[in-house]
């Protein structure tokens, strides 16, 4: 049990007066309440399991084999996880009390939900490689294009080159676009608050649900119909611009929202306007973030099918100009190359799909060493040039004081 202990103050005319009221802790309550370490993981936590596993297995099979005449696969695991889950909780209310119970259930779910997502992206990246190791074994298939590759032409004729090249051209033009456009608009929305940001917010969010055939036939429309351009990388790269757009713009919205007020107000004491404040405070803060809306918004547009379809056209050369003639780019490729009846095609078509899955990890890889570093992190090249203002500085001011004239000697009068 607790005891109070009182603070008493002795008041200047001899009075007593209280002060405080604390409880006292005794060691048999501190023997009763022990306390538990909530992030370590006890072995009876392993142990449950372990347990719930292995039972939640055996009874699926004796359900599954000798019970119920079910044979499908799907079923048995959704079977065997409900299981495994109530097995769980049981195993784990026989120690612990509610609250610890539905935080282990939730605790076990959410890393069920994430080991599913993480098996299922394992699955499709190996199997396309999988299906895909017969193209990418033969070096043509890098350094060509379709020109001459035809239903019966081996694996040793014919490559990915063209649609290479498209996809790089169409992407790059497409990031020139929306990078600074969706930017400034995020900005905008998070600096400049009022009912015309929260309508352009709106519109923004509608966007990003916006299919990808409308985008495509946007472009078609106003820039090859009204306006006169021919079907051709950059008006793919418009097509792609769309769609990519929203993404940037929403994602950039949060992170830049996300930067401390405190941050501002430090920059506005200090005498900077607002602008200047975005420039040299909110925007290095939010870099990192703002790199990974930049990744989502290529993620968005780098696969993208029929915008291209309908707007860049079909070709089996290489078309290094983005301003004329019909340019491929991989997802298309991919789409044309596995709708064919024959194998060959087929596992071209999944070596393009490989080379893209490169061509994406690249990019990605090369914008988070670009601008992944934590704000305040300064690169080898600005910590170069920083050395290199701060010696100038230093030897300006020097040679001010060197030039200037001594003062003139103050007489001091006695009184």
């Amino acid at each position: 049990m607790s005891k109070l202990a009182t603070e008493v103050a002795i008041a200047p005319d001899g009075a007593a007066k209280s002060e405080t009221t604390v409880p006292v802790r005794t060691a048999a309550a501190e023997r009763a309440e022990p306390r538990r370490a909530t992030g370590a993981v006890a072995r009876n936590d392993v142990l449950a399991l372990v347990g719930a596993a292995i039972a939640a297995i055996s009874t699926t099979v004796v359900v599954f084999g000798r019970l119920a005449p079910f044979d499908s696969t799907l079923g048995f695991a959704v079977f065997t996880y409900v299981v495994f889950l109530a097995i769980y909780m049981l195993l784990v209310s026989l120690e612990q009390p509610g609250p610890i119970v539905r935080d282990r259930l939730a605790m076990v779910f959410v890393h069920s939900l994430a080991f599913v997502a993480l098996v299922a992206l394992a699955v499709v990246v190996i199997y396309t490689l999988w299906r895909g190791v017969r193209a990418l074994s033969h070096l043509n298939f890098f350094v060509q294009d379709m020109s001459n590759a035809g239903p019966l032409q081996p694996l040793t004729v014919g490559g990915v080159l063209h649609a290479m090249i498209g996809t790089l051209e169409q992407i790059a033009i497409a990031l020139a676009i929306t990078v600074p456009l969706g930017i400034v608009c995020a900005v905008f929305l998070a600096e400049i608050p009022g009912p015309f940001s929260r309508f352009v917010r709106t519109i923004v969010e509608a966007m990003t649900a916006l299919p990808s055939i409308v985008a495509g036939l946007f472009i078609y429309a106003s820039a090859i119909l009204v306006l006169g351009l021919d079907k051709s990388g950059l008006a793919a790269a418009l097509a792609i611009s769309v769609m990519m757009l929203p993404i940037i713009i929403r994602a950039a919205d949060v992170v830049i929202r996300l930067v401390p007020g405190t941050l501002r107000e430090a920059s506005y004491a200090l005498g900077s306007s607002q602008w200047r404040t975005v420039w040299h405070v909110v925007l290095p803060t939010a870099r990192s973030g703002l790199t990974t809306a930049v990744i989502l918004g290529t993620a968005r547009g780098i696969g993208e099918t029929s915008p291209v379809l309908l707007t860049a056209g079909f070709t089996a050369q290489i078309n290094a100009d983005p301003t004329h003639d019909p340019q491929i780019s991989l997802p298309l490729l991919v789409f044309d190359l596995v709708r064919r009846p024959d194998p060959v095609m087929w596992d071209r078509g999944f070596g393009a799909a490989s080379v893209l899955l490169a061509l994406v990890l690249l990019l990605f890889v090369t914008a988070r060493v670009l601008g992944g570093r934590s704000a305040g992190q300064l690169s080898r090249g600005q910590r170069r040039r920083r050395r290199i203002g701060s010696y100038r500085d230093a030897v300006r001011i020097a040679n001010r004081h060197a030039t200037a004239k001594p003062a003139d000697p103050v007489e001091v009068l006695d009184d």
